[in-house]
Formats: C-alpha cells, sequence, structure tokens
C-alpha cells in the first residue's frame, strides 16, 4: 500500500463526506493504492454513522471509535498501530489542510528519502490573536528547546515513512512534538514544507486558548525526556548527590565545631546550621531515591493502552 491517511476527528459530521471525496480524487488521479483512516475522537454530533456510510460505499475506508473524548495524541498513536501505508500522511478533518498536498509529501518521504516532512503553514486564516501570535511564541519556544528549525510544530498535516510512526509513542498532548518524539527515536532526516491553510469552511475549532498552555507544559516534560528519560537517574542522582554532600559538610562543621572549638556553646538543634544540614541531608536523599526509583519504572515500563476502543470496522 502507497499512502495511509489517518484523520483524528471530534464533531466534523458536516466536513468527512466532502474531505473523503477530495481525498478519493487525488488517489485515483495519481493512481495510489490507500487507505484512509478516520479515528472518531468520541464525536456526540453524528460523525461515526457518516463514517460507516462512507465505509459502505468506499471499501478504502476504515474507522475507529472511542468510548469518550481521549484527545488528539490518543487518537493519532490508535491510527499510528493499525496503518500499513509506506507513507503515512496525517491530516485533520475540519478541511483546512489541502489533500491536493499529498502527492508532493508522498514524494518527499519515498524518492528524497526523508523521514518525516512537517507542514509549515506559512499564510494563516487564523485569529491573529488567538492562534496566531501564541503560535509562533510557541514555536519559537520549541525550535529554541528541541534543537529543530521548524516553523510550525503544531500542523496536522504532516507525512511520515510508516518505520517511524511505529516507532514513537504519542500520549497526553505529545501530538504537538510528533517532530521532536521522532528526532529522539533517532530519525534525523526531518524537514518542512509551505503547504496551504484553508479557512475553516464547517463548525468550529475544537481548541481554546487552554491548549497552549498545556503545549509549553508539554514542551517542558518532552525537554526533560529527550535530556534524561533514558537515565533519570543522571539527573536526580546528582542533584540529590549534590544537596545532599552540603548538609553532610555542615553535619561535619557542626560537630567539629562542637567537639573541639566550643565545647560550651549553645546546643547543636539551636543554631540555624543544624537545620540546613538536616533539610539539606532530607532533600538529597529523596532525590537520589527519585532517580532510582525512575530507573526502576523505566526497566519495567509496558506499554498500556491509554484509551478504550468502542467500535472498529
Amino acid at each position: 500500500m502507497n499512502i495511509s491517511v489517518v484523520i483524528p476527528l471530534l464533531n466534523e459530521a458536516e466536513s468527512l463526506p466532502e474531505l473523503h471525496d477530495w481525498i478519493v480524487r487525488v488517489m485515483q488521479y495519481n493512481s495510489y493504492s490507500y487507505e484512509i483512516l478516520f479515528i472518531d475522537d468520541g464525536s456526540t454530533d453524528g460523525s461515526w454513522k457518516v463514517i460507516q456510510e462512507l465505509r459502505q460505499k468506499n471499501n478504502h475506508v476504515k474507522g475507529i471509535r472511542f468510548q469518550t473524548n481521549y484527545g488528539k495524541s490518543q487518537a493519532l498513536n490508535a491510527g499510528f498501530k493499525v496503518v500499513k501505508g509506506d507513507v503515512v500522511i496525517t491530516m485533520d478533518a475540519d478541511l483546512q489542510d489541502s489533500p491536493d498536498e499529498i502527492p508532493e509529501l508522498y514524494n518527499l518521504i519515498i524518492k528524497e528519502k526523508f523521514d518525516l516532512i512537517s507542514g509549515w503553514k506559512k499564510k494563516r486564516y487564523d485569529s491573529k490573536i488567538r492562534k496566531n501570535i501564541p503560535s509562533k511564541l510557541f514555536n519559537a519556544v520549541a525550535r529554541k528547546t528541541s534543537g529543530l528549525k521548524l516553523h510550525d510544530f503544531n500542523c496536522g498535516l504532516k507525512a511520515y515513512k510508516n518505520e517511524v510512526v511505529k516507532n514513537i509513542d504519542v500520549y497526553g498532548e505529545m501530538h504537538r512534538y510528533i517532530p521532536v518524539l521522532a528526532k529522539n527515536a533517532g530519525y534525523t532526516k526531518i524537514d518542512e514544507k509551505v503547504v496551504v491553510h484553508q479557512a475553516r469552511k464547517y463548525g468550529k475549532t475544537k481548541f481554546g486558548i487552554s491548549r497552549f498552555i498545556n503545549g509549553f507544559l508539554d514542551l517542558i516534560t518532552i525537554w526533560f525526556l529527550s535530556r534524561f528519560g533514558k537515565s533519570p537517574m543522571h539527573l536526580f542522582g546528582l542533584l540529590g548527590s549534590l544537596i545532599f554532600g552540603i548538609g553532610f559538610l555542615f553535619a561535619l562543621y557542626l560537630g567539629f565545631d562542637k567537639l573541639f572549638l566550643h565545647q560550651t556553646s549553645r546546643l547543636i538543634t539551636q543554631r540555624p546550621e543544624f537545620y540546613i544540614a538536616l533539610t539539606s541531608m532530607i532533600i538529597g536523599t529523596q532525590l537520589f531515591l527519585a532517580g532510582f526509583v525512575g530507573e526502576i519504572i523505566l526497566r519495567n515500563n509496558t506499554n498500556q493502552e491509554r484509551y478504550k476502543i468502542k467500535n472498529k470496522i
């Protein structure tokens, strides 16, 4: 199979038939073998019924329906597990991503041998205050933190070599950082392509300002995981040892001072240095144990499903 198109969606019943027909035209014109996988992330507007109808008239259509709304990351992760195409294309269901971009994205993966191509919506039709300005700030921080020179990390239109999606785990709200996840997994041939961004035709956006707050928190998480995820002891063990060492030196100083210099002075417990030493050794021990527990969890971690599928066709 040449191409798998993965489309996560939430309450997009109006746009699905038009999106489906558009994708099919592109596939047939270019003689691609393909599948279209819709992941219904707990829609309440009849989206699943539309997907079933599309399946009846086109056996290239497949669908996964979640029990409830788990989020875009979980939807993509579920799709990545089952896709079969040599190239995996992700796009949003709101018709703001153009299926006409698919042939060039496909060629960049197959002919140019890229691992991942991320779309760049250079000209956007979103609100500047709600989306454009926060998005530019978010992307600037992501570039600085990750080392990837991409302009639009969160663009839903992306192309992947099949091997990439099978070797990354998208969870929480990490769909914003799939290029970073791919880089951390060893796939370094990553680039971007300017893509057309269209004004929303049906419905309204499902994302509020909270997505940027969550995005920055996730960015901190992924930075930490990329630096210390494989060995948390390198961070917690180092900090714990350093802080414990400071507390231990204070304790030695207090003991030496009491035994040899000021034997008749006030009790050690009446001196502030005692509490600095005690607190430092406790915190240092806790940090060291956190790193140790993290190492144990890392080595015994099992990849568990974080969503419950209700239907599958």
